[in-house]
């Protein structure tokens, strides 16, 4: 279970505070699949709300000290119905690409002197999805796709 102090405690209850309960407790109870929900939404998020629908207070307590337990969460806020848990997000690396934009990747052009006699020139472009550089380090855009004659006459 994760320490947090009460200024930490204090700022993530004010970020939780516009947010929407993403796991819902239903009289099943705490089964092995909402722990899976509920961990997969710390993952994506980082801090979350769970709403406990049973009126019994005790094992709303019971539920959480569990979760807590067993995600490795820090318990926030228990309010009512509604727990607040923490746990920091997991930093994933992309597959490919660097981190410029969707679609985009880095691409070095090197391009040598029209005299020959010169260093060549060595540029970095970022490209979008639809183009390519070409053998002389022109880049160039795909061709936009063809219609056909028929829709455009009779449409």
């Amino acid at each position: 279970m994760i320490k947090l102090t009460p200024a930490e405690r204090s700022a993530l209850r004010a970020e939780a505070h516009g947010l929407k309960p993403i796991v819902l407790i239903g009289e099943a109870g705490l089964t092995a699949n909402v722990i899976k929900e509920i961990s997969l939404g710390l993952d994506a998020h980082g801090l979350i709300k769970v709403r406990v629908f049973g009126d019994d207070r005790e094992a709303r307590i019971a539920m959480y000290e569990t979760i807590c337990e067993q995600l490795k969460a820090a318990p926030v806020q228990h309010i009512g119905k509604l727990l607040v848990l923490y746990r920091p997000k997991v930093e994933t690396e992309k597959a490919r690409g660097t981190s410029a934009g969707k679609g985009m990747r880095e691409v070095t052009i090197v391009k040598a002197s029209p005299t020959g006699t010169k260093r060549p020139s060595v540029t970095k472009v970022l490209l979008k999805g639809n183009e390519r550089v070409t053998q002389g380090g022109n880049i160039k855009r795909a061709k936009a796709r063809q219609k056909s004659t028929k829709k455009t006459v009779l449409g």
